[in-house]
């Protein structure tokens, strides 16, 4: 018996995010820190380790696609556990941020490694295309802010 993989659509698309993100969560919650946190803490590292605080608020809301006032929450909880510093109106990943995100990022590289194992590089490109236009134009619809 043969199996027709299904055509991508939004259903498809969201059981490969949950079933990902679950595994990530996973290795994120033995590390005491959680997927909000990570993406925060990725934002900061990404940009050189230290940003503008109204800066990161935007970028994490945009990319979580949340409300600012849940971004301000986790940033407070990533100072309060002396993972991210105030300098005036930057925020600036601390050591232990650094040591805490290298080590998470390294956890979820390794699920990400098993996940993607296997799959032609030309077929993670077109599908990295794919889902690029679709998160682009998704974003270009009103009320996606």
């Amino acid at each position: 018996m043969t199996t027709t993989a299904p055509a991508l659509n939004a259903r498809v698309i969201a059981l490969a995010h949950h079933a990902a993100r679950t595994l990530a969560e996973g290795a994120l919650d033995r590390h005491g820190i959680t997927f909000h946190q990570s993406v925060t803490l990725r934002a900061v590292t990404v940009a050189g380790g230290s940003v503008p605080h109204g800066e990161l608020t935007a970028e994490i809301q945009n990319s979580l696609k949340t409300t600012a006032p849940l971004v301000e929450a986790v940033i407070d909880e990533l100072l309060t556990a002396g993972l991210l510093a105030r300098e005036d109106s930057l925020l600036r990943l601390t050591d232990t941020g650094r040591d805490l995100y290298e080590t998470t990022a390294a956890a979820t590289a390794e699920i990400a490694a098993r996940l993607y194992a296997g799959i032609p590089a030309e077929d993670l490109a077109v599908a990295g295309r794919v889902l690029t236009l679709i998160t682009d134009r998704a974003n270009a619809e009103p009320g996606a802010g």
